[in-house]
């Protein structure tokens, strides 16, 4: 599993020119899933989504969390994160969860987020979306699970 951070101080997701998913500032969280990822996996994830610390203190380090400074969390799937790109000029997907499975985790990464979190939006999990953000320093972080 990948989840792609990028702080953030505005982000939407559009699905056929239809805005689903709006946050103030906070995270855009892109999020891939390889084979083999299971929920133990995604609740280790969704731990550190919410206390990854990618927001100034006082002093401006980064040591404030999405919770900590009560921003949004935008959760939006993308498979490409899984691609493998190793070799050649196009990437391959055989890493990547099969769509069906991935759903499954997506929308019980989504639920727990929910419920522990109170600023989520999300996009549609497998629909072609258009994602706008302004990223914040620009501040970018890829975690992995396993």
């Amino acid at each position: 599993m990948k989840a792609l951070l990028q702080r953030v101080s505005c982000a939407t997701v559009s699905v056929a020119g239809e805005q689903v998913g709006a946050i103030g500032a906070g995270l855009l969280v892109l999020l891939g899933f390889d084979a083999g990822d299971d929920r133990p996996a995604a609740d280790r994830m969704l731990e550190r989504l919410l206390a990854y610390r990618v927001f100034a203190d006082g002093d401006g380090r980064m040591n404030r969390s999405v919770t900590d400074i009560q921003g949004g969390v935008l959760l939006v799937s993308q498979f490409t994160l899984s691609a493998d790109t190793g070799r050649g000029l196009r990437p391959g997907f055989s890493r990547a969860m099969p769509p069906a499975e991935a759903e499954l985790l997506y929308d019980y990464l989504l639920a727990g987020l929910r419920r522990r979190h109170p600023a989520v939006a999300a996009g549609v999990f497998g629909a072609e979306m258009q994602v706008s953000l302004t990223n914040d320093g620009p501040v970018t972080f890829l975690l992995e699970s396993g």
